[in-house]
């Protein structure tokens, strides 16, 4: 499929970095918070961006945007990132025009994503709008794009199954504790960090571990205390971390700090943990895993499941792809439109001033031409033309032809 799409579009820009070929240490410094993600959007037009938004999850950040050159576009991105521009360059890609915006269809579907499916990069990208639109740098073009793509990734899981089973990174940290220590009832369990993935983590470990030996600690404790009386699990203050760290046997991060939360030093001497670290940037001090007493299991060892849900999964690409395809050509369909709008408006005030100076008197005769039908046959022809717009891509070769279909219309 290839979609006619107007030449703007040439300045139509993702710049990303992903699980692909960046391991979460990597990843980790182009981590963008809600903090930075302002900045970046106060600094814009100093960059002559005007238009962007940037999704920073645990498997990518992508830049999306309008600018002459990708590299305006990364190297906003990195006056907030502690890695720098060059690796990010090294490491992740750029696309333009058609191919970003079927890349961003694809990332929305979770066809991109780590786990094949994983459906909760939609409230991600969600959020990531809403932050830059608060701002005023979502045009329309790019809120059209994001809509399309929502109603896509809305389409493929209503009408596939690439999204159904329990498989997310939440899911696969329970299935990992369940695959590697024996007896999970007699285990006390920490868990930092109650954000999306935090609580869909603490309801998993209840839901397929029985959990109940359970302690919940967030930054905001209030947050903490609400999950844990509607799981029925405990919560400490955020002050009580280090005796926590030191008394759980599995350990759960999630906190998505901008530093880690857990440090080697702490771990030191202290009974054998296992640490799952879900958050980029990484939370848990990496040289922690020198330590024989601790096991730590990072992110993208967590996604590396292959079981029965996923290759299940991956039969439903192919209608996947196709839903894609049919939302990209409506897509295109309007950015056309959008684009000939100004020739078919002037079309049809044309149309519209020539009945009312030629045809006026013929107003009072319902066997001619009323005023309703006048204006019923202006629209017939405008749907006409738009179609040839539309499939030939000449809007100015069609204002003396809309003219004549319409005086032949009317006098015949």
């Amino acid at each position: 499929m290839n979609p006619k799409l107007p030449d703007e579009l040439s300045k139509f820009f993702v710049a990303g970095i992903n699980y692909k070929k960046a391991e979460t240490t990597i990843r980790g410094t182009f981590a963008i918070n809600n903090d930075q993600y302002v900045n970046i959007l106060n600094l814009a037009p100093f960059h002559n961006v005007d238009s962007l938004f940037i999704i920073s999850t645990c498997n990518r950040t992508e830049i999306y945007g309008f600018a002459d050159h990708a590299c305006q576009l990364v190297d906003l991105l990195c006056t907030q990132t502690t890695g720098n521009a060059a690796v990010f360059t090294s490491l992740g890609y750029v696309k333009n025009g058609i191919d970003a915006v079927k890349h961003l269809f694809n990332v929305g579907a979770g066809l991109d994503s780590q786990i094949l499916g994983d459906y909760e990069i939609t409230g991600q990208l969600k959020q990531a709008v809403k932050l830059a639109k608060s701002y005023n740098f979502l045009n329309c073009f790019l809120e059209r794009l994001v809509n399309s793509v929502l109603q896509s990734s809305k389409q493929i899981r209503n009408e596939t199954t690439l999204s159904v089973g329990t498989v997310s990174v939440s899911y696969a940290a329970v299935e990992y504790i369940k695959e590697n220590i024996k007896t999970c009832a007699d285990k006390k369990i920490l868990v930092i960090g109650i954000g999306k993935i935090g609580r869909n983590t603490c309801k998993n470990l209840v839901d397929y571990l029985g959990a109940k030996n359970v302690t919940l600690i967030n930054r905001s404790e209030e947050k903490a205390a609400e999950l844990a009386a509607e799981l029925g699990l405990q919560h400490a203050n955020i002050s009580q971390l280090a005796e926590h760290v030191e008394s759980s046997d599995i350990i759960l991060v999630a906190s998505n700090a901008a530093e880690p939360v857990i440090l080697k030093s702490q771990l030191e001497g202290k009974s054998k943990k296992l640490i799952i670290d879900l958050s980029i940037p990484c939370n848990v001090e990496a040289n922690a895993a020198e330590l024989l007493n601790i096991t730590l299991v990072n992110i993208d060892a967590i996604s590396k499941i292959n079981d029965e849900t996923l290759q299940k999964r991956k039969l439903e690409i192919p209608k996947a792809k196709e839903i894609i395809d049919k939302n990209i050509e409506c897509f295109s369909d309007w950015c056309l439109m959008r684009r000939n709008a100004p020739a078919l408006n002037a079309i049809k005030s044309k149309l519209s001033y020539i009945y009312a100076q030629h045809f006026s008197e013929l107003k009072g005769d319902p066997n001619k031409c009323p005023v309703i039908a006048a204006e019923k046959k202006i629209q017939q022809v405008i749907n006409i033309v738009a179609g040839k717009m539309k499939s030939q891509n000449q809007p100015g070769c069609y204002y003396l032809e809309a003219i004549n279909e319409f005086m032949v219309s009317v006098e015949g």
